[in-house]
């Protein structure tokens, strides 16, 4: 059964679950406003020490392949696969953030989730809704990191200024180039470019 996380919580992978491989769920429901769905592989300092560990839709997977962007499936706005064993030593926190494009506000929110699955098994959840939020643009939804051994934690945290103000929290920037690129075409079979496909042996859950 999963453990439901509150804003603030943390707790030891190892107390959750004795798996490695991870499916990272986020799923938002707010009516008429688009989320960018991305995860940050950040150093022990919460920097942005490697820009190829943030992984979004432009950049769906780490040099590794131990971060993946999978896209929407079972439910979920978006899901990545974190395999935690290929984790590079320089990347200790990984921060999965939803920022707007477009129009709205994180008020607007009415339910969304961040959800680690497991072995087939969802083994952590953290609820949130608009109530908790203003003018965010921006958000931290949840924290994957190393601190003797891999914790999760439940963040909650809003930013006003959306990507930009995540960027520069991080240590990065926004580029021209990354913020005026279009949506990659799907290639023959509905899939767009460069989107991973799930590794043989890992199952998303259903």
């Amino acid at each position: 059964m999963a453990r439901e996380f509150q804003r603030g919580h943390k707790a030891r992978l190892s107390d959750l679950t004795a798996g490695t491989d991870l499916y990272v769920g986020v799923q938002i429901n707010a009516p008429g406003v688009t989320f960018d769905i991305s995860c940050f592989g950040l150093d022990a300092d919460e920097r942005l020490s490697d820009d190829r560990y943030f992984i979004f839709y432009n950049q769906p997977k780490s040099p590794e392949e131990s971060i993946q962007l999978l896209g929407a499936q079972a439910g979920d706005t978006e899901s990545f696969r974190v395999t935690l064993d290929r984790v590079p030593d320089g990347v200790r926190h990984l921060y999965f953030t939803a920022t707007i494009d477009g129009e709205g506000d994180m008020s607007r929110v009415a339910s969304g989730y961040i959800r680690i699955v497991a072995g087939g098994e969802e083994v952590a959840r953290y609820p949130f809704t608009g109530a908790e939020f203003s003018t965010e643009r921006a958000v931290m939804l949840g924290d994957v990191y190393f601190k003797d051994v891999w914790r999760f934690a439940a963040i909650g945290q809003g930013f006003d200024g959306g990507l930009a103000a995540l960027l520069k929290n991080f240590g990065g920037e926004v580029l021209e180039e990354q913020e005026e690129q279009p949506q990659q075409e799907p290639q023959e079979g509905g899939q767009p470019a460069g989107q991973p496909q799930a590794a043989p042996g890992f199952a998303p859950p259903p």
